[in-house]
């Protein structure tokens, strides 16, 4: 399967997109659109960085990643600087990255064969079934759990929702460790989480109990799957 090709095309986004564009170049998009010219030396530059990296007999994609770039661009710079519009952004270049790939040089044949091997291969599935378990499924098992304790504690001025996205990112580590048999990454893990609480001005002692508890709970879990799931014979 050509994913040669796919990774060379992502590569050029990612150079093109986040390395050779200035700021300068971006600012001028955001404040005139599609009358800065800069928008369109920047499609550019992403195009023929891409026809570097795969080949210039395959000009078509150079075309359609140069149209399709400067549209998504210019739609992004009438929206405000929000994360959910970079997420959309990225998305969508890579969506012709994708499609490019596909019709240049993918098959059906390949499709067939992929398929194939994700459909019987236990790995895949058991991996992704940890990996959904320990993000939000455990993240409301351990809401649960700790309620008793949480209702005591009054209302924090934190981030919203910060907590639970910190517990499903170092749960989603700690996983990765683990099957990568990285077990002092686990370590410093949770010897950096720690050194950071202590760090805080203000550590109320039931606020330090509660979440003390509520990591604990968390790491268990996540080490707890990733044993089951390397110890499961496929």
């Amino acid at each position: 399967m050509s994913t040669l090709w796919l990774i060379k095309m992502v590569l050029a986004h990612l150079l093109a997109d986040f390395v050779l564009q200035p700021r300068k170049w971006v600012n001028d998009r955001n404040a005139n659109h599609f009358s800065s010219p800069w928008l369109y030396l920047h499609t550019l530059v992403t195009s023929l960085l891409t026809l570097i990296f795969i080949g210039f007999s395959y000009w078509p994609v150079g075309i359609v990643i140069f149209v399709s770039h400067t549209l998504i661009d210019g739609w992004k710079s009438y929206r405000p600087q929000k994360v959910v519009y970079f997420l959309i952004d990225q998305f969508l270049h890579l969506l012709v990255i994708v499609a490019c790939w596909y019709f240049a040089f993918f098959t059906f044949t390949d499709l067939q064969q992929w398929l194939q091997q994700v459909k019987g291969n236990t790995i895949f599935w058991l991996y992704a079934a940890a990996y959904i378990f320990v993000s939000f499924p455990a993240g409301i098992m351990i809401g649960q759990m700790t309620r008793k304790w949480s209702d005591q504690l009054p209302r924090s001025a934190g981030l919203a929702h910060a907590g639970k996205w910190i517990g499903i990112l170092e749960r989603v580590l700690i996983l990765t460790f683990l099957l990568q048999d990285q077990y002092a990454a686990i370590g410093l893990l949770i010897a950096a989480k720690g050194l950071l609480r202590f760090s805080e001005k203000d550590r109320q002692e039931e606020k330090t109990e509660y979440v003390l508890i509520g990591s604990l709970i968390s790491f268990f879990i996540a080490v707890s799957v990733g044993i089951i799931a390397k110890n499961i014979n496929p």
